[in-house]
């Protein structure tokens, strides 16, 4: 579920300067004083949780989480989860976690924090699970081929504004890409991790390094970059995901220590969006993101981009309690630069025939769409020698192939 912890006598990231860390780009609270797991989420304090829920929890917000299954029943999700989707075809449902890496990510994002669970950065919005398989689910089934291009548009045909999904595989598929596309025009925000194999070869994971998905790093207490987050121009943003607790295993008897990787990192960004969009319900998701990366904790000229934090460290309360940011362009992407057809348009069936038709040509153009990936940010400019250091990352990503058996893990 979560990465294996830093090794010690690997180089680790330099400090970042002063703009870019959480103690000084938050006027951060004290730890937040409940049960011994909650007080373990040091990022609510550091991002100001409790004096945003006075303005906003995310209420009128819908959230699909693609992961292991999400579990209904734990304290801290009752009554926060929808009706979802399962497309693995197992016995059970959306609800059956088989792993308990989704329930954790449900919980980061909405969890009320009731019985001393996890206590969720937004935690008035609602969770429609989508549950996909893992590596060891095709294992058990003797089968190489993923389901995640599914899980992409069933989420994408959901209610939610937000897809958050913290799994990735070094495969890059064209039906998978095209999901993506596809919650695009469904003026969805598409969220994903960008992996936990940095200090190993570095791969690229999708669906986060697809251009259209806001790809998610790692960011510590200390407001450096997770020494296992990978690091390359798929990075868009950087959210906490160091030191994050989650439950242990699908007993849900107990919650473990560790690295939430960034697999947390991905749902606590999520419930950042979350957070903003509930305060402005008539922004789309072009808007929402333009403000997340507009207020990122960073210093380094805005506009352009880390190979390690994106545009930043994540800091929705600049928004929320400030009012900073600004929303841009409705219909354009901040990812891509390019017109979106956005929520509205798409339910029209010209829209989605056109949406179809684009994403069939992006699949035929896959050699100019990895081109566009490659200039996904600015690219490493020279002074981020000196802001970021060098970082040491711990291998844990796999994939799937369309005849290569490799593992599709949960980042």
């Amino acid at each position: 579920m979560t990465a294996g912890m830093s090794r010690a006598q690997k180089r680790v990231l330099g400090a970042l300067a002063v703009a870019a860390s959480w103690s000084v780009v938050f006027v951060g609270a004290a730890q937040p004083a409940a049960a011994d797991t909650q007080a373990k989420q040091w990022y609510l304090g550091a991002m100001q949780a409790e004096e945003m829920w006075k303005v906003t929890t995310g209420e009128g917000i819908k959230v699909a989480v693609i992961d292991t299954g999400v579990n209904s029943s734990t304290p801290s999700l009752q009554g926060q989860v929808l009706k979802g989707v399962d497309v693995t075809g197992e016995p059970g449902d959306e609800t059956d976690d088989y792993h308990g890496h989704g329930t954790t990510m449900a919980e980061l994002i909405a969890g009320t924090g009731k019985g001393g669970g996890l206590k969720g950065l937004a935690p008035g919005a609602k969770i429609i699970p989508v549950r996909m398989s893992d590596a060891d689910l095709m294992k058990k089934r003797s089968t190489v081929f993923s389901d995640s291009a599914d899980a992409i548009r069933a989420a994408a045909d959901s209610d939610a504004q937000i897809i958050s999904m913290s799994f990735g595989s070094e495969a890059r598929e064209v039906s998978e890409h095209k999901a993506v596309e596809y919650a695009e025009s469904k003026g969805k925000l598409f969220l994903s991790s960008v992996g936990n194999d940095g200090d190993g070869r570095n791969v690229r994971s999708y669906p986060g390094a697809y251009v259209e998905a806001v790809g998610v790093a790692s960011a510590d207490r200390d407001g450096k970059v997770s020494n296992y987050s990978s690091h390359s121009d798929a990075v868009d943003i950087a959210s906490p995901g160091s030191d994050v607790p989650g439950w242990c295993d699908n007993s849900f008897k107990s919650y473990c220590d560790g690295d939430g990787g960034t697999s947390a990192a991905t749902a606590i960004a999520s419930a950042s969006a979350a957070l903003v969009w509930s305060l402005h319900p008539d922004w789309t998701a072009n808007q929402v993101l333009n403000v997340l990366f507009d207020t990122a904790g960073r210093d380094w000229k805005k506009g352009e981009t880390s190979k390690y934090l994106g545009h930043g460290l994540i800091r929705p309360s600049m928004n929320v309690l400030k009012g900073k940011g600004d929303p841009g362009a409705p219909d354009i992407s901040p990812l891509t630069k390019e017109r979106t057809t956005g929520a509205a348009e798409s339910s029209k069936p010209e829209a989605a025939a056109s949406a179809s038709a684009q994403a069939a040509k992006n699949g035929a153009e896959d050699e100019k769409t990895v081109a566009a990936e490659e200039t996904k940010s600015s690219g490493d400019k020279s002074q981020l020698g000196l802001i970021l250091g060098v970082a040491a990352v711990v291998v844990v990503l796999g994939g799937v192939a369309y005849a290569v058996v490799r593992r599709r893990k949960a980042a």
